[in-house]
């Protein structure tokens, strides 16, 4: 089954070619980094007239590198919920058009479900049920991924999202937009122990997280060091910060790995791509005699290969979507979307 994928939620103009699920034929993307590292962060408008400009384009692309032709295509795939909204509505205003004038089925697609799906691209032996933790720009969650489109949420952030913290941090600490590579760079050769920074802990809730308090902490160090004519050591702060983040994320990981008797953990989202939680989930992973799954860093960020991965199992279980698909800014992952949407599939 061929699907071609499109994934518009952010910043990143994404479209893939895919077969059964597993197999990339195709995946190109178009980043706009540059362009918002402007103006320190995504311009939600901006992204939008971008996805406009390129979207068309670079599913000709996809295609020519897939080595088939629009009518080869069996499904249409698109990412429908969470992201910005405008940007989310330029893909699924392409992908109805073109499944409509293809008369193909057409996929909606949760952004979450995508990224976990990344691990099935890079390990074709994976399979449900297992932990995964997904940590991205917006998001992070712990998911209890009982089946390819069961999924339940069991603990997330309460407010900044790890990728969002990472950013902020870089821009008080002058590092160029998106900061998550600028701060992994910074923070190697770094003391991780030079500064105490918080790890947060909600009464009740083991799975839960905030980033907030740790953020605010960043920035007060940093101000107050400005304040002062103090020279900072900013590779040890970078350091400890990136310290603090795993440290948040790994042992509420691990521990739900444990309860749930999950010797399988899968990582997903763009702050996966960070080396110091890389490699502290692998220490731990190995520790605990867990099999660990995180995708290689093509696959970290946002990406249509991802996107048409996890279609070709929302389209096993009849999740189809018609002319009357919408986009939605936020979704919960375990809605189970083919009862949300309730549309009439093409064929």
């Amino acid at each position: 089954m061929l699907i071609l994928s499109i994934e518009t939620s952010c910043d990143e103009t994404a479209v893939a070619v895919t077969r059964n699920g597993r197999e990339v034929l195709a995946d190109e993307i178009y980043s706009q980094a540059d362009m918002h590292a402007l103006y320190g962060g995504v311009v939600p408008e901006l992204a939008s007239r971008n996805h406009i400009a390129v979207i068309g384009r670079l599913s000709d692309m996809a295609l020519e590198k897939a080595g088939i032709t629009r009518k080869q295509i069996d499904a249409v795939a698109v990412t429908f919920a969470p992201g910005l909204i405008g940007a989310l509505l330029v893909g699924v205003s392409f992908a109805k058009g073109l499944a409509l004038a293809l008369e193909v089925p057409l996929i909606p697609v949760h952004h979450i479900r995508g990224h976990i799906a990344a691990n099935y691209i890079a390990y074709p032996e994976l399979e449900p049920p297992f932990l995964s933790l997904i940590v991205s720009g917006g998001n992070s969650l712990i998911a209890d991924v009982r089946g390819y489109t069961d999924i339940r949420i069991i603990g997330s952030s309460r407010d900044d999202a790890a990728g969002e913290c990472f950013d902020k941090v870089a821009r008080v600490l002058g590092l160029p937009y998106p900061g998550g590579k600028p701060l992994d760079e910074l923070s190697r050769g770094g003391d991780d122990t030079a500064f105490k920074l918080p790890r947060s802990k909600i009464d009740g809730y083991p799975y839960d997280m905030s980033f907030s308090g740790l953020k605010t902490a960043v920035v007060n160090i940093v101000h107050n060091a400005e304040q002062k004519g103090e020279t900072l050591d900013t590779s040890s702060l970078a350091a400890s910060f990136a310290y603090a983040v795993s440290d948040t994320l790994i042992p509420r990981t691990m521990e739900a790995a444990r309860e749930l008797s999950y010797n399988k953990i899968a990582i997903a989202g763009g702050v996966a791509a960070n080396s110091r939680i890389r490699a502290d989930f692998e220490k731990a992973a190995a520790a605990e005699s867990k099999t660990l799954y995180i995708p290689p860093l093509s696959l970290c960020g946002d990406n249509g290969a991802m996107i048409g991965c996890q279609a070709y199992y929302e389209y096993l279980v009849d999740c189809r979507a018609g002319m009357a698909l919408n986009a939605f800014a936020t979704m919960d992952v375990d809605s189970s979307i083919s009862t949300t949407l309730s549309f009439e599939s093409f064929k």
